[in-house]
């Protein structure tokens, strides 16, 4: 009875507590059937403290776990190392390892207690191909724990990892626990004894719990470099933002100016790379030239001061940038770079070269630096990219800029001009239409594009004289109501007003019905007479078709024509705001004393004039006539119409 309750008692002396599990399997009759009742009371309290023991030494490997999740947040290794050293430990197996399932295959994830040559094995293989009717691979299809008590006549675990396991780690028993995420097995959580000693229930629901605990970890700690990730993108982009802001908020309010543009881009592309300094270049012709510093080391200042515009120098990196136009990444400008160039005078030592592109043609490049050995990323590199490509958009618009306040004041100089050329021809059509308005049209076109009034000054001239009017209008005025002659003076003066026009005639003044034209001045024709006589001619045809309409209104008239030709005084006379342009002289005479000598339908023409046309019309002589105010009788002709000729022309 002494002896049992000594067994009972047994957890607290210093036997290992996997001894004390082996004699409670090898004589389970001995603790569960005491001799009394207190050997039961002892016995019932021996287990109970076990199992007490059990509880507080699990809860204190949960509490660790949880401990070292929440001490490393997104840091998976000692959490798996934790997780396995206390399964390991609780359930008095020799080794552990957790296995991360990567798509058709797993790979180790963390190891505890593996002997060294089997370790050896997993640090060399790494990944296990998942057959899913063996081993992990059926574990995560059926997604089931495997409880393997003897590895040697039960091979289901694989056959590559099982000799490994069996010869190299000396393995015998295992369990196998898949870890779930949302259904989905996300790895193998694996504990080894080193000989055949099955788990108990418990001690596999611990291991559940374990397994359940590290996709727990698995997924928190996902869940949190995600939100890192998001925080480090938002925090990026936020500063890229303000960085974008800044820049655009100093172009708008340096329209047209790139200096502090250039400095601003600079400087955010610096800062936000967390750079030492960069430069900034512009090429042209072949060369560059600094338009921007920031954050340079004095030395690199003045070289860049002495050097100005510059070629660069084979192998450099603006070499490469100009040969590739592409982005030049230099890890260690003290290995890759030539020695006393540009990245030597500054210590600079990693660096990035960007170049600026316009419709792929190369307008300039950003350099930053750093002084230590530190590869810019590729996020780093798309964020000079993207500061680049708006120095070129400023570039461009500034150079818009400028053309547009050059082309605004060539067009307030051309307005400034055009406002006085409006004005001047403004001018100009007044007086136009006042001369138009007292002088003959070809006159006034004369005075106006000459821009001076000498052809009104009086001068002597040969010209041809043309008069013409109405025979029976005065009896027609008399008897008839002044609206009929108005009328019909609309309709005559209409009439012989468009071919007046058409042969250029130079209307010397009208009086009613009477009308004089001169030709050959101002406007100097070749054959003044036979312009003329075919004026006259087109004047009859026209004339006479109004004269009998009038006649079938009752009125009684006729239309006669003189013309002469000889020298005569030219010019205005009249006074201020009413000039006339006449023509006077014995021509003006002659022409007006055959006109009244002309019977109704007649073109009476002088010997000059006949001399002039006779080739062109057929005449018939009239006689001579004495006319009123010139000495001796003139022979006159009648114009009867143009020569066959003519008329064929």
């Amino acid at each position: 009875m002494r002896r049992r309750s000594r067994a009972g008692a047994e957890p607290r002396n210093t036997r290992s507590r996997k001894t004390v599990t082996l004699k409670r399997r090898n004589a389970p009759k001995a603790v569960r059937r005491p001799s009394s009742s207190a050997g039961r009371r002892e016995t019932e309290v021996a287990q109970l403290t076990r199992e007490l023991n059990e509880a507080l030494e699990q809860q204190a490997a949960t509490s660790e776990v949880l401990k070292v999740i929440s001490s490393s947040p997104g840091e998976l290794g000692p959490v798996f190392e934790t997780i396995l050293q206390n399964a390991v430990r609780i359930c008095g197996a020799k080794f552990g390892n957790l296995f991360l399932s990567d798509g058709n295959a797993f790979r180790v994830g963390a190891t505890h207690g593996a002997p060294p040559a089997f370790l050896d094995y997993l640090l060399r293989e790494r990944v296990f191909r998942a057959d899913p009717r063996v081993g992990l691979g059926l574990t995560a299809r059926t997604k089931r724990t495997y409880h393997i008590p003897d590895l040697t006549v039960e091979p289901t675990y694989g056959e590559k990892l099982r000799i490994a396991l069996i010869e190299l780690g000396r393995a015998r028993t295992l369990i196998g626990v898949p870890m779930f995420k949302e259904n989905q097995v996300v790895g193998v959580f694996a504990i080894y004894r080193q000989e055949v000693r099955p788990f108990t229930k418990k001690q596999i629901e611990l291991v559940q719990n374990f397994a359940a605990q590290a996709a727990i970890a698995i997924e928190n700690t996902r869940l949190l470099n995600e939100l890192r990730q998001r925080t480090t993108d938002l925090t990026e982009s936020l500063e890229q933002q303000t960085a974008t802001s800044e820049v655009l908020h100093v172009i708008s309010s340096s329209p047209g100016e790139l200096e502090p543009v250039f400095r601003t881009m600079l400087a955010n592309a610096v800062r936000i790379c967390d750079a030492k300094f960069g430069i900034m270049l512009r090429y042209n012709n072949e060369t560059f030239d600094t338009v921007a510093l920031f954050g340079a080391p004095p030395a690199y200042t003045e070289f860049v001061q002495q050097r100005g515009s510059f070629q660069p120098g084979a192998g450099t990196a603006l070499d490469r940038l100009l040969r590739t136009k592409d982005v030049v990444r230099i890890a260690d400008a003290s290995v890759e770079l030539a020695q006393g160039g540009p990245a030597t005078v500054s210590g600079a030592r990693s660096l990035v070269s960007v170049p600026m592109l316009k419709e792929h043609e190369l307008v300039g490049a950003f350099t930053i630096y750093r002084d230590e050995v530190r590869p810019f990323t590729d996020k780093q590199i798309e964020l000079v990219k993207n500061f680049a490509a708006q120095a070129v958009i400023a570039i461009e618009n500034t150079r818009l800029l400028n053309e547009l306040r050059k082309r605004t004041e060539e067009i307030v100089k051309l307005n400034r001009h055009l406002e006085q050329r409006v004005a001047d021809q403004v001018g100009e059509i007044e007086r136009m239409g006042r001369l138009r308005r007292f002088l003959p049209p070809q006159v006034a076109d004369l005075i106006v594009s000459s821009g001076a009034e000498k052809q009104l000054e009086s001068h002597r001239r040969e010209i041809t004289a043309l008069f013409c009017d109405l025979r029976g209008f005065t009896g027609f005025s008399e008897s008839s109501d002044p609206e009929d002659v108005m009328a019909l003076l609309r309709e005559y003066h209409a009439a012989i007003g468009e071919i007046m026009i058409k042969y250029s005639g130079t209307l010397e003044r009208y009086a009613g019905d009477g009308v004089m034209v001169v030709f050959n001045d101002p406007v100097p024709v070749p054959n003044p007479a036979l312009q003329a006589v075919q004026m006259a001619l087109d004047m009859r045809m026209a004339i006479g078709a109004l004269i009998e309409k009038w006649r079938r209104l009752g009125h009684d008239l006729g239309f006669g024509i003189g013309i002469s030709h000889g020298f005569a005084t030219l010019g205005t006379i009249g006074f201020e705001g009413r000039f006339d342009y006449a023509a006077i002289g014995t021509v003006s005479n002659v022409a007006s004393r055959l006109c009244d000598e002309a019977k109704p339908g007649q073109i009476l023409i002088s010997p000059r004039v006949l001399m002039a046309v006779e080739d062109a019309v057929t005449v018939e002589p009239v006689g001579d006539f004495t006319l009123k105010g010139i000495r001796r009788p003139l022979a006159a002709h009648n114009v009867l119409g143009r020569a066959q000729a003519e008329k064929l022309n």
